[in-house]
């Protein structure tokens, strides 16, 4: 009998990581969500190139931890294709990502957040 209570806890912590597993949003979720949480304000374009949480609502936070994980492994790979550190890499794409913003969203400049004229 002692040896149920140890397996049913096994049995229990494995259910509760698959449906965690399940329940995890995808890069692809994340994306596709992107610009309504930018649009909401939650969410605005940073100058080092990757996205920052302003307001952590709506899943923002893990929106952007999958973004910028998928952001800093292209920007790796972008460092062996034209010879450039990751910080230049990185510093380019910021510059792009501010640029492209829409109006009204938010951009960080000067360590603050504003909504881009």
């Amino acid at each position: 009998m002692t040896i149920l209570k140890p397996l049913k806890l096994i049995i229990f912590s494995l259910l509760l990581t698959l449906s965690a597993n399940v329940w995890a949003m995808s890069l692809s979720d994340a994306m596709s969500q992107l610009s309504s949480v930018k649009s909401q304000g939650l969410v605005g374009e940073q100058p080092n190139g990757y996205l920052g949480v302003i307001k952590d609502k709506n899943g923002a936070k893990e929106i952007v931890e999958l973004i910028n994980q998928a952001r800093n492994a292209q920007y790796q790979k972008m460092t062996q294709t034209h010879n450039l550190s990751l910080q230049e890499i990185e510093v380019l794409a910021g510059k792009k990502a501010i640029t492209k913003t829409a109006h009204g969203n938010y951009i960080k400049i000067d360590s603050k957040w504003i909504k881009k004229p």
